[in-house]
């Protein structure tokens, strides 16, 4: 495939779902956009959990896929949980406390997060 004229080098591209790592003590982050209040991440696990009492309290919106691999996420307060499959996603408002009960470990589950900035 060749570049269109005067682009070469401008674009980027990529498969959120090549070089997949097999097992790992952590889960791997692979940051691919960083822009103007807007955060975009592949997130692999492979077997990982949120630890004991633990719930991510973060300060941006969070717009969350599942592209493969299974999970289970859980919130604080009402303790809703749902438990994700390939295609499944979620917005999560800034500051909801949630946390990772469980992910697949075989295949690795692969996340893309987008993170945007919360208005004021």
């Amino acid at each position: 495939m060749r570049a269109a004229a005067g682009f070469q080098g401008l674009i980027r591209h990529g498969n959120l779902l090549a070089a997949l790592p097999r097992a790992a003590e952590q889960e791997q982050f692979d940051p691919l956009v960083e822009s103007q209040g807007i955060r975009i991440e592949r997130i692999v696990s492979t077997g990982q959990a949120s630890p004991a009492g633990f719930w991510y309290d973060q300060p941006d919106d969070e717009f969350v896929v599942l592209l493969a691999g299974a999970a289970v996420l859980r919130f604080e307060g009402g303790d809703q949980r749902f438990d994700l499959k390939p295609g499944d996603w979620l917005e999560i408002p800034a500051h909801v406390r949630h946390r990772v009960d469980w992910t697949q470990a075989d295949p690795p589950t692969v996340w893309l997060a987008v993170h945007r900035a919360r208005r004021a």
